[in-house]
C-alpha cells in the first residue's frame, strides 16, 4: 500500500514508525479498511485511510529486508556526463525494442528495418521478445556489453528496468554504479573525531610528517584517551577522511602555518566592466633568448596586466633578469596607451572593435592602432614581490589615479586568472618555440640555452602579435559574464559587448605622462655644478637651471625650498627638470661627467653605484664629476683590455652589459612613446642575422675616451704653441757663432 513517504506493508508482525514512535501491526481487517497496532502494552485501531494520508508515517524495516534506503534526491540526467547519457540512451533503445517492438517506443514512428522479426509486436509476446533481447545482448560479448553496464542481462533484469522506465523515465536507466550515494563513513565515532581534530592540531606545529606517522598519532590519542577497546578504523580510512576534511595537505607546514591567521574574504569582488579590476604579475619567461649585446642565451621575466572582466592581455614586458619599480610604473601606463600597428601586421591585426572607428583612435594617437583593448585602470590587484610594494610603483599608481588592492598573502585565487593566462602562454606558445626549458629542471631539455634562437626583440614581437590574433580571439570557456551564462566569448567580444552597454572614453594619456611616473627626488640647485641626484651631479651651466640657481623653491611641507627632478633608474646618463615657468616642459639635463660631443653606452643605477664605490676605494675626491667618466669607462670595457675582451668576460658579467643595454632601449622608448629600438632592429633585421652590439658599445666607450683625452689636452694648453726651428736652421746659426770674423784673421 503506497503512502506519501513510501510503500506501507500492512500485514501482521509488520512494524511501522508513527510520529517518531515504532507500533507493530497486530492483526488486519481488510473487510473494514482498519488495522490494530500495538506499542508497549497499548493498542489502538486506526484506519488504513487515515494512516495512508498521515504525514509522518514510514515502514520500519526489519534485519533481514536489509538497510533502509538512503534518502536523498533521485538521480537526474544532468547528473551524467555526455558519454554516460550516449550510453544511457542505448540502453532505453534496447529496451524498449523489448518492451514495444521499436527503438524508439513509438509504433508511429518506426525506425528503417523496423520492427524485427524477434520483436514484431503483432507476432510475438512480451515475454518472447524479452527472452529474445537477453539473449541478444549476451551475443554482443563482453567487451561490448559491458560497456553499456548490460552485461549480464536476463530477462528479470529487463523486467526490473522496465518498471523503472515507468516510474522514472530514462533516468531508471541510469546504471547505479555511475551515482553511488556517500554513505560516508560509520566507522569514525565520536572519539576518532576527536582525535582526528586533536592530531591535525598537533601536527601543524611540527615538522611534516607521513600519513602514517598521523595515523599512529590518532590511534595512541584513542587508546589513551578512552580506553583501547575503542576501535580505530584502518590506514586507508583515515587517509580518506583527512583527504575529505583538510584537503591534500601539499601547502608547507611553514605556509600553512602562517596562513592561519589570514581570514576568509567576505566580500567577493565581481568585475562589471573593462578596467575595474587589473591584475599584475611577474614570472620567469620558460623560453631562453639571446640578448642583443653578446648574443649569449639568457633568461628573461615576463610581466603581464590582465583586465579581469575581459581576460584580455592588455600590456606585458619582457625585461632582463627581473622587473623593476619603473617598468611596473611604465606597464600600467601602456595599459591606458594604444598599441601601434608594426610592420608586417595586416589589416586583421587593427583596431576592430565597433562604435569607435580604426580612424579616429589613429588620429587620437597619432599612429595605427593594433586591436588591443586600452582604458585607464580603476583597481590594480598586485601580489606582494619587492617592485610591486616599492615607492615608485605606489606614486605611479596614485598618479593614475588607481585603487591599490594587493592580492592577500598566501590566497592565489586573488590573482588566479593572470596564473591561469601564464599557463596558457606557456601550452599555446611557449611550449612550440625553441629554447623551451619545461615547468621545472626536471623536465629541461639537453641544452635549451643551445637551442635558443630568438633575440628579445624577436620574442617581444612574437608575443605581441600571439596576443592580438590567437589571445584575444579565442573563446574564454567558463568565463561567461552574468548576464550571458551559457555563452561563447572571446576577450574582443566581451570588449565589444562593454562598449555597446556603458560606452568607451577614448582618453589617451599625455606624453608628459613619462616623466610624471618616474621617480622623485628633492634637490637644491647649485650655481656652479647644478643639481645632485644619486650621487652624481646633473645640469651644470644647463640654460634651463639658469634662473633658479641659488633659488629656493616655493614648495612647502615636508621638501620645503626644494627643487623636484625625477630621475630614470634603467638609464642614469640624464634626469629631467620641469620648467616651473612653462608646466608642460620638460628639460633633460646630463649628466656633468659626460662629454661634450659624442655618447656613452647607457648605465643603470647599479652601474653607478659601483662606480662611486670604485671611486672612493681609489681614494678619489673629485671637484667634478668629469673625473668620474673614466673610471665609468673602465667599468663599461671602454679600454677593452684582455680581461674586457667579450670573449673572456664571464656569464654574469656579460647578463650585466645586456641588461644595461636593453634597459636603456627601454627607457628611451618610454621616453619618445614609440616603439623600442630592439623591436624596431628586428622589423629591419626580419630574416636576416641579428648584428651583435657589441662591437658598437665598444666603439662608444673609445670614442668618449678619445673625446675626454682631447678635452684635457686642450685644458692643459689652451693656445696652440708656435712650432719649432729645423735642424738646418739650429745647425746654420750654431757654425755661424763658432766660425772667427774675417778681418780678425787678416789682422
Amino acid at each position: 500500500m503506497a503512502g506519501q513517504a513510501g510503500l506501507l506493508e500492512l500485514s501482521a508482525g509488520s512494524v511501522l514508525l508513527l510520529a517518531g514512535r515504532e507500533w507493530a501491526v497486530s492483526s488486519v481487517e481488510a473487510q473494514h479498511g482498519r488495522v490494530l497496532l500495538s506499542a508497549g502494552g497499548e493498542e489502538r485501531w486506526r484506519s488504513i485511510r487515515w494512516l495512508v494520508r498521515h504525514p509522518d508515517c514510514r515502514p520500519v524495516p526489519d534485519d533481514a529486508a536489509g538497510p533502509a534506503r538512503p534518502a536523498g534526491q533521485p538521480p537526474v540526467l544532468d547528473d551524467l556526463t555526455d558519454y554516460q547519457r550516449e550510453v544511457v540512451r542505448l540502453r532505453v533503445a534496447h529496451l524498449l525494442e523489448a518492451e514495444t517492438g521499436f527503438r524508439s517506443g513509438d509504433p508511429l514512428n518506426p525506425e528503417p528495418g523496423e520492427p524485427r522479426p524477434g520483436y514484431d509486436p503483432r507476432t510475438t509476446m512480451l515475454g518472447q521478445r524479452r527472452q529474445a533481447k537477453a539473449a541478444e545482448l549476451s551475443a554482443l560479448g563482453p567487451d561490448e556489453a559491458a560497456l553499456l553496464g548490460l552485461g549480464q542481462v536476463s530477462e528479470r533484469t529487463l523486467r526490473r528496468m522496465a518498471a523503472a522506465w515507468k516510474d522514472k523515465g530514462p533516468a531508471g536507466c541510469i546504471d547505479g554504479r555511475w551515482l553511488r550515494p556517500r554513505a560516508g563513513h560509520p566507522s569514525i565515532t565520536e572519539e576518532v573525531r576527536e582525535a582526528i581534530f586533536a592530531v591535525r592540531a598537533e601536527t601543524r606545529k611540527r615538522s611534516r610528517t607521513s600519513m602514517k606517522d598521523k595515523c599512529v598519532l590518532v590511534a595512541q590519542y584513542v587508546a589513551e584517551k578512552f580506553g583501547p577497546q575503542v576501535p580505530v578504523p584502518g590506514f586507508w580510512t583515515l587517509k580518506e577522511v583527512w583527504r575529505e576534511w583538510f584537503g591534500p595537505g601539499g601547502t608547507r607546514p611553514r605556509y600553512d602555518r602562517a596562513a592561519d591567521g589570514i581570514g576568509a574574504s567576505k566580500v567577493h569582488v565581481v568585475a562589471h566592466r573593462p578596467g575595474q579590476v587589473v591584475a599584475l604579475d611577474t614570472t620567469p619567461l620558460p623560453v631562453k633568448v639571446r640578448e642583443g649585446v653578446f648574443g649569449d642565451p639568457v633568461s628573461a621575466h615576463l610581466t603581464l596586466a590582465l583586465d579581469m572582466f575581459t581576460h584580455s592581455a592588455v600590456a606585458f614586458r619582457l625585461t632582463l633578469v627581473s622587473d623593476t619599480a619603473v617598468d611596473i610604473a611604465m606597464l600600467l601606463r601602456d595599459v591606458m596607451m594604444p598599441l601601434p600597428m608594426r610592420a608586417g601586421w595586416g589589416p586583421e591585426m587593427e583596431w576592430p572593435y565597433p562604435g569607435v572607428p580604426a580612424g579616429i583612435v589613429a588620429d587620437f594617437a597619432g599612429y595605427r592602432v593594433a586591436g588591443l583593448p586600452f582604458f585607464a585602470p580603476e583597481t590594480v590587484t598586485t601580489d606582494h614581490g619587492g617592485p610591486y610594494k616599492s615607492h615608485t610603483a605606489v606614486a605611479a599608481q596614485q598618479a593614475l589615479g588607481c585603487n591599490i588592492l594587493p592580492a592577500r598573502v598566501l590566497r592565489p585565487q586573488d590573482k588566479a586568472a593572470v596564473e591561469r593566462a601564464f599557463g596558457s602562454l606557456r601550452s599555446l606558445l611557449f611550449e612550440h618555440l625553441p629554447g623551451y626549458t619545461g615547468i621545472d629542471v626536471a623536465d629541461r631539455g639537453a641544452d635549451p640555452e643551445a637551442d635558443a634562437v630568438l633575440t628579445m626583440a624577436q620574442m617581444e614581437h612574437l608575443v605581441a602579435e600571439w596576443i592580438i590574433s590567437v589571445w584575444q580571439n579565442r573563446a574564454l570557456g567558463e568565463h561567461a559574464p552574468a548576464w550571458g551564462p551559457g555563452e561563447e566569448h572571446s576577450p574582443n567580444t566581451l570588449f565589444a559587448a562593454a562598449m555597446n552597454q556603458g560606452g568607451f572614453a577614448l582618453q589617451i594619456p599625455r606624453t608628459e605622462l613619462y616623466y610624471e611616473l618616474l621617480p622623485a627626488h628633492y634637490v637644491k640647485i647649485h650655481a656652479d655644478r647644478g643639481v645632485k641626484v644619486g650621487g652624481l651631479w646633473y645640469g651644470r651651466a644647463d640654460p634651463a637651471l639658469k634662473p633658479y640657481e641659488g633659488k629656493l623653491s616655493s614648495r612647502g611641507g615636508r621638501h620645503k625650498g626644494q627643487w623636484v627632478i625625477r630621475g630614470d633608474r634603467r638609464d642614469r646618463r640624464q634626469v629631467f627638470f620641469q620648467d616651473p615657468a612653462d608646466p608642460g616642459k620638460w628639460h633633460a639635463l646630463r649628466w656633468n661627467g659626460l662629454p661634450p660631443e659624442g655618447e656613452i653606452p647607457a648605465f643603470s643605477d647599479k652601474t653607478a653605484e659601483k662606480l662611486l664605490r670604485e671611486a672612493r676605494a681609489a681614494g678619489l675626491s673629485p671637484k667634478s664629476d668629469a673625473d668620474l667618466l673614466p673610471v665609468l669607462l673602465r667599468l663599461l670595457g671602454g679600454a677593452a683590455p684582455v680581461s674586457q675582451w667579450p670573449s673572456q668576460l664571464g656569464k654574469k658579467e656579460k647578463k650585466g652589459r645586456a641588461r644595461e643595454a636593453a634597459q636603456g632601449d627601454q627607457a628611451a622608448s618610454d621616453r619618445h612613446g614609440s616603439v623600442t629600438a630592439a623591436v624596431a632592429r628586428a622589423e629591419d633585421s626580419e630574416g636576416k642575422v641579428v648584428p651583435l652590439r657589441w662591437p658598437e658599445q665598444a666603439s662608444q666607450a673609445r670614442d668618449a675616451i678619445d673625446a675626454e683625452r682631447r678635452r684635457r689636452r686642450e685644458q692643459a694648453v689652451p693656445q696652440r704653441p708656435a712650432p719649432p726651428g729645423t735642424l738646418g736652421d739650429r745647425l746654420r746659426s750654431t757654425s755661424l757663432l763658432a766660425l772667427p770674423d774675417e778681418d780678425e784673421d787678416e789682422e
